[in-house]
């Protein structure tokens, strides 16, 4: 069935319905026309692909040498006892084919590397998922979809984690706490002078267990090295909670979605402010205000409004630093550049008219008004009024 047919179809539209409602009928549309590939089927893939399959993809390429292994199971998403030996890859269209079987599925038990990368990257993908755990191929692969301009999301280090609170979605730039992503960097910038650029799916959280020695046949620790099937992959044992690389894929899996049906969803930035910092800016405000007014009796926010207002609001950034249309572009600033003013002098420090400014922004901010800055910075205006009408909206402060 072809894929602008599809939704069109009782049962298709009845599997769908849920998203349909979420999405929005059109939206729906752009998912079941879109194509994704996924590189990397197990913990994390799989489990990417599944929920990129159940959600309405309607293309899907499933790219994997590897086999199902007994101890994968405590991971992978659909995997039995009885596929343990077969490829990953034809074991994941198995078993979707069942679920959903309108969807183009193309599985190739492959390896990929410069002489597959043609055939696997080829056809214009609109999303490709790195799921892969080789550092080498990892890095490969992410400079050929930069070079070929295409989308791509990459996660980062699932194994020997516990704390599904501190997973996150950012710029690889902004990945911390991460020894994969330390690597990848290095090796990006090194070898094909990329920085960033890239979303990555990472855990904030320290790995809490190391690979574990290796021991051959005899019992005893040997070099894993001999073992190779593939040169270059690692056969160490990463201790692995199955839960983590399963909630990796469903992140990775919900921002292709979003991103396919045009839903923009603005990710929480990397923060390491914690209420301390909060309320130095709660403070700051309170003095620049009896600084600059001769008393703070305006200033109608509590440290709680605050932390909203810096996160949910600015994401962490000066209001005149654009907000960037990928993930994670900017770091978080540091507490000690930032502080809260108004936006209209002649208006309380509410929620709805404080914006974050470095110090070096302020005094040129209070320098002019509201209209000298509609007349002459038309988009910063625009924007910044979007954000504040945002805020009255979510504390209902439009009929006030």
């Amino acid at each position: 069935m072809a894929c602008a047919d599809i939704l069109s179809d009782d049962i298709v539209s009845e599997q769908l319905s849920r998203n349909i409602q979420f999405l929005g009928l059109e939206s729906q549309h752009k998912v079941i026309g879109s194509y994704v590939v996924v590189i990397g089927l197990g913990g994390v893939g799989s489990h990417a692909a599944s929920m990129l399959l159940r959600s309405g993809i309607g293309r899907l390429l499933l790219v994997d040498f590897d086999q199902v292994s007994l101890s994968s199971l405590n991971r992978h998403a659909v995997a039995t006892r009885s596929d343990v030996g077969t490829p990953k890859a034809s074991c994941l269209k198995e078993h979707f084919l069942s679920i959903f079987p309108e969807c183009h599925i193309e599985a190739k038990v492959m390896l990929y590397d410069s002489s597959s990368e043609d055939e696997i990257l080829s056809g214009h993908p609109d999303f490709v998922l790195d799921c892969i755990d080789n550092i080498d191929t990892k890095v490969a692969l992410l400079a050929a979809c930069v070079r070929r301009g295409l989308k791509v999301l990459s996660a980062m280090g699932a194994g020997a984690r516990a704390d599904p609170t501190r997973i996150r979605v950012a710029d690889l730039r902004e990945s911390t706490n991460d020894p994969l992503s330390r690597s990848v960097r290095h090796r990006l910038k090194k070898t094909y002078g990329i920085e960033g650029g890239i979303p990555v799916v990472f855990s904030l959280e320290k790995p809490k267990a190391k690979l574990l020695p290796f021991k051959g046949p005899s019992g005893e620790e040997e070099n894993p090295s001999a073992y190779q099937i593939v040169p270059g992959f690692r056969i160490r044992i990463i201790p692995v909670l199955g839960t983590i690389p399963a909630i990796f894929g469903q992140v990775m899996a919900s921002y292709v979605v979003t991103q396919l049906a045009g839903l923009q969803i603005h990710t929480e930035p990397v923060v390491s402010l914690d209420l301390d910092h909060y309320r130095t800016l709660h403070q700051r405000l309170i003095e620049h205000e009896e600084s600059l007014y001769g008393t703070s009796e305006l200033v109608q926010v509590d440290v709680d409004e605050v932390m909203y207002v810096t996160k949910e609001l600015w994401h962490g950034r000066s209001a005149r630093e654009p907000f960037p249309k990928d993930v994670g572009r900017g770091m978080w600033r540091s507490v000690n550049e930032l502080m809260l003013v108004r936006w209209d002098r002649e208006k309380p420090a509410s929620v709805s008219n404080l914006v974050l400014l470095k110090f070096k922004e302020v005094d040129e901010h209070e320098s002019k008004t509201l209209d000298e800055i509609k007349a002459h910075e038309p988009e910063f205006f625009t924007s910044v009024s979007a954000v504040l009408k945002q805020a009255e909206e979510d504390f209902g402060l439009q009929h006030q």
